[in-house]
């Protein structure tokens, strides 16, 4: 990296079903402020805008950026809009980091967010009326795959949907807290596309996340502990051809082990402290566990089975809640990295693991095809 970076200001709005007291605009300020207060700066510090959003028809807005630009500070400055369907959020991240890393900018906000209750992102995906089955219906058969080739038992599905809504009530933004739900009550719901019952999925969130990004020299004056960024990465793969493996991307593979050269990692299981990896069907947290090399063939469920991943776990996946009980699309990568870089920082508050030195952050897309990745530690590179 030609520069260091690191993470000096995070900002996230109270997530729900309906933020009917705010606009978009005021949505974004929501979180841009905390950002910047995190950071103790305002915008005119900001030298560039990065923002990322889901695929426009999901809000049935066109080209929001055009009437964004002066609510996000960016009248006059660079702005740059992202989009890589449901990872935006972390490919969003990674580029304004770039934009530090490359030495183009110095300082520079990154947003990203979806309004989801002034659109309707089940049209936005179905192509209108066309009767499409939607993203559970796309990746219920990869999950039934899994649970074949894996051998897991069903009630894995139900323990991660029990757990991660138990850490969202420990969360102050997450959308749902259900610190009481049960094994019993997943299993109790409907079955919305097998083997994905009601409780097992992400729900549909208005709100934004948004992230102050700064070079070594920034970092260094930060009136808080900053996040270092040690490693970054996408990739991306068609989502369908002869051959491939949905259950396990090639794509998602191949990002997972450029952070983990670039960081140094050779053990991933043993050497990152926490994760924050997109789930917003409960199987996909055993799914990525394998499908980034934490877990061998076979072992991703039994992590799960056995508590590894529990807040209180030699290896805590989602403390904040994650997709699954927070889903505001387009912000929902961000959040993984924001979660993150909270952790090393030390500032998750009730929801903070013990002693996190390395995080992992993970965001996927469109057909399980797009990824992003990224390792924040609480020390800058060498």
């Amino acid at each position: 990296m030609a520069e260091r970076c690191a993470v000096i200001g995070i900002g996230q709005t109270n997530f729900k079903k309906r933020r009917d007291d705010v606009s978009i605009a005021g949505l974004l300020r929501e979180a841009i402020d905390r950002a910047l207060a995190d950071a103790e700066l305002s915008l005119k510090d900001i030298d560039a805008v990065v923002i990322g959003k889901a695929p426009d028809a999901f809000e049935g807005i066109v080209m929001p950026e055009l009437f964004l630009a002066a609510a996000i500070g960016a009248t006059g400055k660079p702005l740059l809009r992202v989009h890589t369907a449901g990872s935006v959020g972390g490919s969003t991240f990674i580029v304004g980091a770039h934009h530090v890393i490359t030495g183009i900018h110095g300082t520079v906000l990154a947003v990203s967010w979806e309004k989801q209750s002034e659109g309707n992102a089940q049209w936005g995906l179905a192509g209108g009326r066309s009767g499409g089955i939607g993203a559970g219906g796309a990746f219920a058969p990869w999950m039934r795959a899994y649970i074949y080739e894996s051998g897991a038992p069903e009630y894995i599905g139900w323990m991660v949907a029990v757990k991660d809504r138990r850490n969202a009530a420990k969360n102050p933004y997450a959308h749902l807290k259900m610190p009481d739900l049960t094994l019993e009550q997943v299993k109790e719901s409907p079955m919305l596309w097998d083997p994905i019952r009601f409780q097992e999925s992400c729900p549909s969130s208005d709100g934004a996340c948004a992230v102050i990004l700064t070079n070594e020299a920034g970092a260094r004056r930060a009136p808080r502990k900053p996040a270092w960024i040690h490693a970054l990465s996408v990739r991306s793969e068609l989502g369908q051809f002869p051959g491939r493996n949905p259950v396990r991307p090639q794509a998602g593979v191949e990002c997972a082990h450029d952070v983990y050269r670039q960081a140094g990692i050779t053990d991933p299981r043993s050497q990152i402290d926490m994760a924050e990896l997109y789930v917003p069907f409960s199987w996909y947290e055993p799914m990525w566990l394998e499908g980034h090399d934490i877990a061998g063939p076979g072992e991703g469920w039994k992590m799960v089975d056995s508590g590894d991943t529990d807040l209180g776990g030699s290896f805590p996946v989602n403390p904040s809640g994650g997709v699954l009980s927070t889903n505001a699309i387009g912000a929902s990568g961000m959040v993984r990295f924001a979660e993150a870089a909270l952790q090393v920082r030390g500032l998750a508050g009730e929801h903070q693991v013990d002693n996190v030195r390395t995080a992992l952050a993970q965001a996927y897309g469109g057909a399980a095809q797009y990824f992003a990745m990224g390792v924040l530690r609480d020390q800058p590179p060498n």
